[in-house]
């Protein structure tokens, strides 16, 4: 079989797709593997009662039902949906926006992958234009995204070292650039691996630079505020002319119904309708038939504010426990928690990759993703990368703390702990912001 550049690219190896991979497998044909890696999310009883309120209203109005799995929807998605999302946020936050600043796409995951292709690669002079990450680690799906070569500059974070063996990573903003070659800059709030979280300051900031340097921020919002508002600290969302604010409605409780919200700039909704006309028609009208009523009520953010955010931080706190109690004696970090599913561990000198501990624990049928995925536009010779695992604490809490329990006995029995008693190796919290 003969393949094109395109098509080579595109079935080779990823971790987004050893990622989707292995969640396909524990969600729905192994179940006796510990999944301790993806990021599908967990079944909360308030929101799935509330969603399957909402099937019984659309099934029970009328031709909605029919209509809303036998009409397609404009490229731009669901009308109707699109007016209410627009009116939630005017009315909630003061955003000067209207239907047509908004798109659904199939997912977030595509949503990337038309806003990265439209602002990386060769633009109309030829000249290679780049998407910035400001902070690296980042989202794992971002790396194979562009068709036109590397299309990623990424920066190493300052590490500031807390007490109770927390660590955070920080935007170093003393040495950012935004030069000629970057076409747009992106950040996920709350960042998916690590749950941290930019400041409104931190984000005011980056806004600021971006429009001096003309180029737009991307905000992957797919965690964020308003909703599903998996965030444990305070934080404002944002948007303006410059700001690209990618959302979802996974995270919420629908990643079935692979329903992604762009909110723009006119040109750039226009834009995203047009590929959505060629690549699938129109999007996905279920989670937007689903999800509508709530939006128009506003009970969208009652529910995450009131149900979702708690009870992930809740499982977050137990696994935060657990970790602490099993890895006693180990020489490990974990970035401190202010959102999103996962907690994103650091084994400092650890004698063995992040790539081999996943195949070890995947043998013992505890399902982790390394953590070297995660730093695009990155040399992968700093040993950070290569130190770092990420695990979800979304499932089950006896999965979660069986799988925790397992990580520990397996890096024990790389005899982990000798490491670990050498005082001298051990970060402390007065080492705060040390440059990696």
């Amino acid at each position: 079989m003969k393949l094109t550049k395109f098509g080579n690219k595109l079935k080779k190896k990823s971790g987004i797709s050893q990622l989707m991979d292995d969640l396909g497998h524990a969600m729905n044909v192994n179940r006796d593997i510990l999944m301790l890696g993806g990021g599908n999310p967990a079944f909360i009883p308030a929101v799935q009662s509330v969603l399957r309120e909402s099937m019984n209203e659309l099934l029970g109005q009328g031709d909605s039902f029919e209509r809303a799995i036998g009409v397609y929807d404009t490229p731009q998605g669901n009308h109707a949906f699109l007016c209410s999302l627009a009116e939630l946020f005017r009315n909630e936050f003061g955003w000067d926006i209207t239907h047509e600043n908004i798109a659904l796409t199939a997912g977030s995951q595509s949503a990337f992958y038309v806003l990265f292709n439209m602002f990386a690669g060769a633009d109309a002079d030829g000249k290679q234009k780049k998407i910035l990450l400001p902070l690296a680690p980042e989202y794992i799906g971002y790396a194979d995204i562009g068709l036109d070569g590397d299309i990623f500059r990424s920066y190493r974070p300052q590490i500031e070292m807390l007490d109770d063996r927390m660590f955070k990573y920080h935007i170093n903003f003393d040495e950012l650039e935004i030069g000629e070659d970057v076409g747009a800059v992106c950040l996920s709030r709350p960042t998916n691996p690590t749950g941290n979280v930019m400041t409104d300051d931190e984000v005011s900031r980056l806004i600021k630079l971006t429009e001096e340097a003309d180029v737009p921020l991307i905000l992957d919002n797919a965690y964020g505020t308003p909703f599903p508002n998996i965030i444990f600290s305070e934080a404002q969302p944002f948007w303006q002319k410059n700001v690209i604010v990618c959302m979802s409605l996974s995270k919420f409780g629908l990643p079935g119904a692979r329903t992604g919200i762009i909110i723009a700039d006119k040109p750039v909704i226009e834009a995203v309708s047009e590929f959505n006309a060629v690549l699938s028609l129109a999007p996905n009208g279920m989670g937007a038939a689903v999800a509508g009523s709530l939006v128009r009520s506003g009970r969208i953010l009652e529910l995450s504010r009131d149900h979702i955010r708690p009870f992930y931080q809740e499982r977050c706190r137990k696994a935060v426990g657990w970790i602490h109690e099993y890895f006693d004696g180990l020489e490990y970090y974990i970035h401190k928690p202010e959102g999103a599913l996962f907690l994103w561990l650091w084994f400092r000198n650890m004698p063995i990759t992040c790539q081999e501990l996943y195949e070890r624990l995947k043998a013992r049928g505890v399902l982790i993703v390394p953590g070297h995925y995660f730093f695009p536009g990155m040399d992968n010779s700093w040993s950070h990368c290569h130190e770092c695992i990420r695990m979800t604490y979304s499932q089950a809490p006896e999965t979660v703390e069986q799988g925790i329990k397992l990580i520990a006995e397996e890096l024990r029995s790389l005899d982990y702990s000798q490491i670990a008693n050498t005082e001298a190796k051990r970060p402390s919290a007065a080492q705060n912001r040390t440059k990696q």
